[in-house]
């Protein structure tokens, strides 16, 4: 069983931003591999109060996979993040797969590590605090396409929209990481 966690903040509002390039990945697994035609009972987002999050539970090639999107907003993202770690009873070290924005990493690269995070984020801070741990796999997505003339707070910047050009760009990367999850860590 894997459990990808995709961070971002609830609502309409958001939707768009930088910092929800960890909801819109999950979105982009389901739409890709047609998950959401999977006749299964539960293949479909679910709200699940509880867990505090947003779930997809599918299966592929025999393995359970668990989409969750955390309703908590960023900032307290690791409580909704043990709760799904408990009810699953989730091997954080090889069962868990964060994805989430980083301002650290330019726009169209990414880096998957574990235990390894961006300088300051703080949806990944309270997922280590509520853990106790930092030794999970991360996908960090570069977001940062910023240029000296533009100068914007890295607060405001990842609460902004994606440009057009960006979501090019970003669809790019997400078939990359998907690539690479793909023969690393799970079989889609």
């Amino acid at each position: 069983m894997k459990v990808i966690v995709g961070l971002g903040n609830p609502g309409k509002k958001y939707k768009d931003t930088r910092h929800n390039v960890g909801f819109m990945f999950l979105d982009h697994l389901v739409e890709t591999f047609g998950l959401s035609d999977v006749k299964t009972a539960n293949s479909e987002w679910k709200s699940d109060k509880y867990l505090l999050s947003e779930i997809y539970k599918t299966k592929f090639d025999n393995e359970d996979l668990f989409f969750a999107k955390p309703q908590t907003f960023m900032n307290k993202s690791g409580q909704a993040v043990k709760k799904l770690v408990t009810n699953y009873k989730l091997r954080v070290t090889s069962d868990l797969i964060v994805i989430h924005d980083d301002l650290d990493i330019s726009l169209g690269k990414f880096k998957i590590q574990k235990g390894v995070g961006p300088k300051l984020h703080n949806g990944i801070s309270s997922i280590e605090q509520h853990l106790r741990t930092q030794d999970f796999v991360r996908v960090r997505i570069g977001v940062d396409a910023r240029t000296p003339d533009r100068p914007v707070s890295g607060e405001t910047y990842v609460l902004e929209n994606f440009l057009p050009e960006e979501k090019k760009i970003i669809a790019d990367v997400f078939q990359r990481i998907l690539d690479r999850l793909r023969t690393e860590y799970f079989t889609i």
